[in-house]
């Protein structure tokens, strides 16, 4: 089977979204690349987490064509492509609709530093893109521009994009930028939050350089 460690991340991380209460029912989607290989795993269109199985993952190369597996890819898989053929720093993309990131996509409103985690997105903000279709060329352009210089990205009244260098960063990513956006909309419950401004926004980028045991955060 090819890219069997890939393939069992995709379902490990499937469930881990409904787990972790980012997604519900089979909404979002997940995918692993093999840089070496130019392959990537990605989880199948509509089928339920827990009874997925590695096979049930459909592998494809970087140009989409379908290489190994009986299912339909996801319907935003060019998606993932573009940002693994654009993106040499990417090896995991996470897709989700948790609540308080659909939430502030659905507002249209960019993310700002209301938290330092939000680092984990890699910057000072997360953009938040325009609406177009989903499963679309159009959304699969807007995401890919909208998260240029970043790992995180809001999709347009639709949900939340992350990505990372392997899965966990990827996956880490997206429940922090959720967390970040729930924040956000409380304290706005509230009144006008503080900002953290670029100054300090560069110094939590440079201490999340040597945070944690493998040198990243």
């Amino acid at each position: 089977m090819l890219l069997k460690r890939e393939r069992e991340l995709v379902v490990e991380y499937c469930r881990k979204l409904s787990e972790h209460r980012l997604t519900r029912g089979t909404g979002g989607n997940i995918s692993a690349l093999d840089r070496e290989s130019g392959l990537f795993a990605i989880s199948p269109s509509g089928m339920d987490y827990f009874e997925m199985n590695p096979e049930d993952v459909v592998v494809l190369n970087i140009n989409g064509a379908k290489v190994e597996g009986d299912r339909k890819p996801s319907s935003e898989t060019e998606m993932h492509r573009l940002l693994y053929e654009r993106r040499e720093d990417i090896n995991a993309v996470v897709h989700t609709h948790s609540t308080f990131a659909a939430t502030m996509a659905c507002l249209g409103r960019d993310l700002p530093a209301v938290h330092y985690l939000i680092g984990y997105a890699g910057g000072d903000s997360v953009r938040c893109t325009p609406y177009a279709p989903f499963g679309s060329a159009e959304l699969a352009e807007i995401a890919r521009d909208g998260m240029e210089g970043r790992y995180a990205v809001l999709l347009g009244n639709h949900g939340l994009l992350a990505a990372g260098p392997d899965m966990r960063y990827a996956f880490d990513a997206a429940e922090e930028i959720e967390f970040v956006c729930e924040l956000y909309w409380r304290a706005k419950c509230v009144g006008d939050p503080a900002i953290l401004d670029g100054e300090q926004m560069g110094e939590v980028m440079e201490k999340f350089r040597t945070y944690g045991q493998k040198g990243r955060a």
